[in-house]
């Protein structure tokens, strides 16, 4: 969770009445935290945001979207790069449930930010301060601590 989700985030909760931040169990990505931990943390920095909730899903996203009755998808893109990739799983999104795909500019403070980059900058002892929130970054470092 980086200050440039965040930002997505507290942006499409001034625009949705509810908006529902789904983690997605993939496999064969390594993340430093379990499902449970990230949703926590997800809870403790998204709770200034009475209207966003956090839940959890095993599977594709659209059929997160169909089995909650969800119109819409919010990505935040930070390049053309992002674009190309993301305009084809919005078009197949759509074409497998329906599920609209809204895109957001990201913050141009964001525009560079990648968990995986920020993980690897915190692994190696970086100044990731200015891209985590305070919490989350604390428990960056302390997980990063444990592994070492």
């Amino acid at each position: 969770m980086t200050n440039g989700h965040l930002d997505i985030i507290e942006r499409a909760s001034k625009l949705f009445d509810e908006v529902v931040v789904a983690v997605l169990i993939n496999k064969s990505k390594k993340s430093l935290f379990d499902v449970d931990e990230r949703i926590d943390m997800l809870r403790e920095v998204t709770a200034q945001w009475p209207n966003v909730r956090i839940d959890s899903w095993h599977g594709l996203l659209v059929d997160y979207c169909k089995a909650n009755e969800i119109g819409a998808i919010v990505k935040g893109l930070r390049a053309v790069s992002d674009f190309d990739y993301e305009l084809q799983m919005a078009q197949m999104n759509q074409q497998l449930s329906g599920v609209e795909t809204m895109f957001m500019s990201t913050n141009p403070l964001y525009s560079f930010l990648a968990s995986s980059l920020v993980k690897e900058v915190a692994t190696y002892g970086g100044d990731v301060s200015s891209l985590l929130p305070p919490t989350i970054e604390e428990r960056v470092r302390a997980r990063i601590a444990e592994r070492s």
